[in-house]
């Protein structure tokens, strides 16, 4: 039996809209604007999948005054880019995106504090599967899921999945915020993805990119200067300029609304119903500089999923405690110092104690609580370390054994780690030039001994971060400090009485029989990875140190 299918678009200031579809033959359909500046019409439909677009005269810039053009629904949910249309799905006489039945709703997630992220490209971490139907797929990422729930991570951060110009790109650049990217599948198989995520503990963050759009996002047709501001938000900083701004300033005062802040804070509620995200990435917040909407979209987030925890994170570069709780509007940042900071110490560049000991406790830097700060030794905006220590001349063995001490770091500091896809096994292909550019994993690098024994290394290092509660507490205290043998020495504890002790080599030279006084104390001391007990007297602990190595102490 037919039912009777609404079809809206809000377009205060245009005179004209028809719809069009394979429904009606692509024949105009009128539609009748209503005093809330929703043009409206509906269509007798069948269950089955049409086609469809609007057709309006334009109040852009970009075109002649009312001049009519066709335009895709931003709210299409699935959409045919080759002829410019929507796609819309009926079952029973509504509208649907897919008929997928989640199967694990139910199942316990990590609490923030508990996470170690992992951030992906799908196409980039698929690219060399064999078989073509999973090569740059949601379902190769599925195939991948052993993989990762073996290194230990327990979310995903996937780069943007929305509909996106072409086939392949980082996706910064949305054209159709309600629809999924094609070309890694379908909607019911990033479901499935993310489902299977769920079942087995791992969370999924998605990319929200809420400060710009493509130039041609449907928006920027159908009326440019009602959604958009005119001229750059952030004209001092124009290297930064990624394509037309939303206006989170505007405000319809005779319709009581502000249409970019109802438009993403649809975007979001859609995903989290639909998709069940659990976390969202905001890009470009410095550029975006508008912390009560970012306020208001996190609450909107936070509200849709409750009981269950939302994770809202900051890309704000510089990064700024300003932008978190308890003030800032959300709840994270990406720690960009402390890549900055830490690479270049990896590196051999330099040495600055006191801006390493800020990096580790971010309280010095104004942030509150560990999961205030995302860690990160590199993500998609900057080089891998591998390569890092090859541009300074650091190779083979020696790079290696820096990598580990970085992951060191990375884990044992306060805040919430995160891994670049690769990172874990000594991937070193340079950033790439072009965004539309593919530069898949180098799975291959497994074969290589160095590669797999930085894998195990990390594997170690997340298990003890997710075991040892003291990792995951808000508590840091530097204990020995010496920099002219470039060592540092810290403790992680927490109230249930976990305590870690990091001593770090940052030097060339070996230091044997290093002395570390004040010591903390506990009935005994194990080298976590010496997988032997040992002993700290009065006077402290004797430990040899190889170069650019650290040991981790764990108290039992």
């Amino acid at each position: 039996m037919p039912g009777l299918i609404e079809f809206t678009l809000f377009a205060p200031r245009n005179k004209e809209v028809a719809l069009i579809g394979s429904f009606s033959d692509w024949k105009e359909m009128p539609m009748r604007k209503g005093e809330d500046g929703y043009f409206r019409t509906q269509a007798q439909l069948e269950d089955g999948v049409y086609e469809y677009k609007f057709r309006i005269q334009s109040k852009s810039p970009n075109f002649a005054q009312d001049e009519w053009v066709d335009v895709i629904d931003p709210y299409a949910t699935n959409v045919n880019e080759d002829k410019n249309c929507g796609v819309v799905q009926i079952k029973e006489g509504q509208r649907i995106v897919d008929t997928y039945i989640w199967q694990h709703d139910e199942m316990p997630l990590p609490d923030n504090r508990e996470l170690v992220i992992y951030e992906m490209h799908v196409a980039d971490f698929t690219g060399n599967q064999v078989n073509p139907n999973k090569r740059g797929k949601y379902l190769g990422v599925i195939e991948k899921l052993d993989y990762l729930c073996e290194l230990g991570i327990n979310a995903i951060e996937l780069m943007p999945v929305n509909e996106y110009p072409g086939d392949y790109s980082w996706g910064y650049k949305v054209r159709h915020f309600f629809a999924t990217e094609s070309s890694y599948g379908s909607t019911e198989d990033l479901k499935r993805l993310i489902d299977k995520c769920h079942g087995r503990g791992i969370r999924v963050f998605m990319d929200g990119i809420y400060n710009h759009t493509d130039k041609e996002c449907p928006l920027m047709l159908i009326d440019r200067n009602y959604w958009y501001y005119e001229h750059a938000h952030y004209p001092e900083d124009p290297d930064n300029y990624w394509g037309p701004e939303f206006n989170y300033n505007n405000y319809d005062q005779e319709l009581d609304v502000k249409p970019a802040w109802k438009y993403i804070g649809d975007v979001v509620q859609f995903w989290i119903k639909e998709y069940h995200i659990d976390g969202i990435r905001f890009d470009a917040v410095r550029q975006l500089n508008n912390f009560e909407f970012l306020g208001w979209l996190a609450e909107q987030g936070k509200n849709h999923v409750a009981p269950k925890q939302f994770y809202n994170i900051a890309e704000h570069i510089p990064d700024t405690s300003n932008v978190v709780k308890p003030d800032g509007p959300l709840d994270a940042c990406w720690h960009e110092s402390f890549h900055y900071f830490v690479v270049p110490l990896i590196c051999g560049e330099k040495f600055e104690l006191e801006q390493l000991k800020q990096v580790l406790d971010p309280r010095q830097q104004g942030y509150a609580i560990a999961t205030n700060v995302i860690n990160y030794l590199a993500t998609h905006d900057r080089e891998r370390l591998l390569r890092e220590l090859g541009n300074h001349a650091v190779f083979d063995a020696d790079a290696f054994g820096r990598a580990k001490l970085a992951a060191v770091l990375l884990m044992t500091a306060m805040g919430i780690p995160m891994l670049w896809m690769g990172e874990e096994f000594g991937e070193y292909q340079q950033k790439s030039e072009s965004v539309t550019k593919p530069q898949k994993i180098t799975w291959s690098l497994l074969e290589g001994e160095q590669n797999r024994n930085l894998l195990e290394y990390y594997k170690k290092l997340i298990a003890l971060r997710k075991e040892n509660l003291a990792l995951q507490s808000d508590n840091i205290e530097f204990f020995h400090e010496n920099a002219d043998a470039k060592v540092l020495a810290y403790t992680r504890w927490d109230e249930e009485g976990s305590d870690v002790v990091v001593v770090a080599n940052f030097s060339d030279q070996n230091l044997n029989q290093y002395e570390i006084s004040d010591f903390p104390t506990a009935e005994y001391w194990r080298d976590w990875f010496g997988n032997c007990e040992v002993e700290a007297g009065e006077d402290g602990l004797v430990t040899n140190l190889p170069s650019h190595t650290a040991k981790i102490f764990v108290s039992q």
